[in-house]
């Protein structure tokens, strides 16, 4: 059972790991995409599209650091 004490540190690391998990996933995505462009297609009418291309314009000017593989799971 669960104590009302320890939910405030699993919110802290549920909000700590987010950011990493993210990371991860948009690194894979990459990969997939560079590796086999044909396997995965957005068209420009998707909410999904428009959140790549921001992100790929925030990382473009600077504003996010990317992580490799070798640095999540080396």
């Amino acid at each position: 059972m669960i104590q009302a004490k320890s939910i405030p540190a699993i919110e802290d690391f549920i909000k700590a790991l987010e950011p990493v998990i993210r990371r991860v996933v948009r690194e894979e995505l990459n990969a997939i995409v560079e590796q086999q462009p044909e396997v995965f297609q957005l068209t420009p009418d998707s909410p999904l599209y428009d959140e790549l291309v921001e992100l790929k314009e925030r990382k473009d000017r600077g504003e996010l650091e990317f992580i490799s593989h070798d640095e999540v799971w080396g």
